[in-house]
């Protein structure tokens, strides 16, 4: 079995006076799946993801509509360390001398902020 990471796209759809307007909220989530083919793992990433959608109602009442969008990317694991989970590779300028474009600050780091 081959370790991979599917990068998912999911979408809040709230239902306001029968509409869902055209700006939503969005959530990307990166999941690990184990299979023996990219195709494989693509359609077990597609199942988790479907599996995670779903329906509430918000603290207004209004009806939201969690839903999967689709596959952002799927990358193979195997070239990488047990603890890697994902990576990108790009191409900037300058990107030590302007960090602070990418990095943010640690306290707005998502997990740090979250502890508050």
């Amino acid at each position: 079995m081959t370790r991979y990471a599917a990068k998912l796209m999911f979408q809040y759809r709230v239902m306001v006076d029968g509409s869902s307007g055209r700006r939503r909220v969005c959530e990307e989530q990166i999941v690990q799946v184990e299979a023996r083919s990219a195709r494989r793992a693509l359609n077990a990433a597609k199942r988790k993801a479907r599996a995670k959608q779903n329906v509430y109602y918000n603290d207004h009442g209004h009806k939201v509509h969690f839903e999967f969008i689709g596959v952002m990317e799927l990358l193979c694991l195997e070239p990488c360390d047990k603890n890697e989970v994902w990576y990108e590779i790009t191409e900037r300028i300058l990107p030590k001398e302007r960090k602070s474009r990418w990095i943010p600050p640690e306290d707005e780091l998502e997990a740090i902020w979250n502890e508050r």
